[in-house]
Formats: C-alpha cells, structure tokens, sequence
C-alpha cells in the first residue's frame, strides 16, 4: 500500500506550464532527445532525431521534463546513462511537458510514439489530482494512452502518483485505486508511487519542495530502473 503524501508534495501544476528549466552539455552517453520541451505558453515543439535505435519514450509532466535540473540530471536522462553502461542500445525520449494533466498527455500520444518505439513509461496525473479533476475521466485517458501503445507492439510502464489530501479522503483513495485497476487491467508493468522515498524529504527536493533535486532523481531513477530492466533486451535487439 502506498502511503498518502502532503499536499505539497503533488502539487505539480503550481509550476506555470510555461516555465522553462535551465539546460547544459551532458557527456554523450547521458544525453536524452526531447520529444517535448516546454515552451511559453506552455505550448510544446518536437525535436527531430535521426537514431535508428529502439526508443524508450517517457510521457509525463514537469516530474518527467526534469524541472528545475539541468537537462542530464532529468530522471530520463540518468536512464539513458544507465543503459549505456550497461550495454543496452536504446534511445530514452523525453516526452515531458511542464504542468500536463492525462489529457495533455494523450493528445500528444501519437507524435510521442513516432519512431522504433519499444517502451512506453507513463507518467502522468499528478496534476488531474491537484485540480480535483473526474479520476474517471484521468482514468480513461490513461487507459486510451494504454491502449493505443499495446496495439503497436510497445511494451507499457505505468508510475502511480497520489492525490492532494484536501479534496477527502474517498477522492484520495479513489485516485490512488485508479492506477492500480489500471494496472490490473491492462496488465502492464506497475511503479505505484513515482515518488517513492522521494516525496516530502525537503534534503531530496528543490527549493519549492515539489521537484526532486539532483539527488532525489537518483532515487527516482532506481525506482523506474527496477521496473524498467526485466523488459529490455541486452543490446536493444
């Protein structure tokens, strides 16, 4: 069972989808290609890539972009240094748009997956529980985005995030049920809580006690790598 977290913990969308974060050179075996950055407005603009490689796309909000870290810090970017290492030959994508909701997410879904697109990692809702949102429209969203993945071959992911505390108890509870029927139901690979060990340590976060600092993407990095390594192929064959 995944325990509730303070309110400040989820509340992504207080960061204006606009915003941007800040970026640097990383060493190029960490480099992710960004197939959504935020821009003004909060509006989003895909990056061409040429690599043949069998891609991992990571659909999410600011927790997936990488908010308030230089770009090689973002938890997709510690993946792809990690599969370097380790001898998988895999492209990660980083599909993360600052303030997203499960509709955002989804109404990017098809460009997201363009290309040799093997694994899909959901990250996405946090900002649906913010806003009070209907979780059973959070739900089919996610269960859209879902479905449309498993019916090209693409092998699915899915983070559980946890609702604020001041919408109730039942709404809390609800949401959290969500991504586990989710789950059950489409028989994906399932991380309940994206932030786990991470969420509402101040020394693991950045200044707005929201985002994870350098150190708590480390963490969040392992969380998503446990998940993440059974499905590979060694070598991305």
């Amino acid at each position: 069972m995944v325990r509730a977290v303070p309110l400040c913990v989820v509340v992504i969308a207080l960061i204006p989808a606009g915003c941007g974060q800040p970026s640097a050179s990383a060493r190029d075996e960490a480099v992710v290609s960004t197939a959504a950055q935020p821009e003004q407005g909060g509006a989003s603009r895909a990056v061409a890539t040429t690599s043949t490689r069998p891609r991992i796309v990571f659909l999410g909000d600011s927790l997936t972009a990488g908010y308030g870290l230089e770009r090689d810090q973002s938890v997709p970017s510690l993946i792809q240094g990690r599969l370097a290492r380790e001898g998988y030959a895999y492209e990660v994508v980083n599909a993360g748009v600052s303030g997203d909701t499960s509709a955002g997410g989804l109404s990017r879904l098809n460009w997201s997956l363009d290309g040799p697109v093997e694994v899909l990692v959901i990250e996405l809702g946090a900002n649906d529980g913010l806003r009070g949102l209907p979780i059973a429209a959070m739900k089919r969203n996610i269960a859209e985005i879902i479905t449309r993945a498993q019916q090209r071959g693409i092998r699915v992911i899915l983070t559980g995030m946890e609702a604020p505390p001041n919408y109730g108890p039942v709404y809390t509870s609800d949401f959290r049920k969500a991504y586990q029927d989710l789950a059950r139901e489409h028989k994906v690979v399932f991380v309940p809580f994206y932030l786990q060990g991470v969420a509402g340590i101040p020394s693991l976060n950045i200044a707005d006690g929201i985002h994870p600092n350098p150190e708590g993407a480390r963490i969040v990095e392992q969380t998503i790598w446990r998940a993440l390594q059974p499905v590979l192929k060694k070598g991305g064959e």
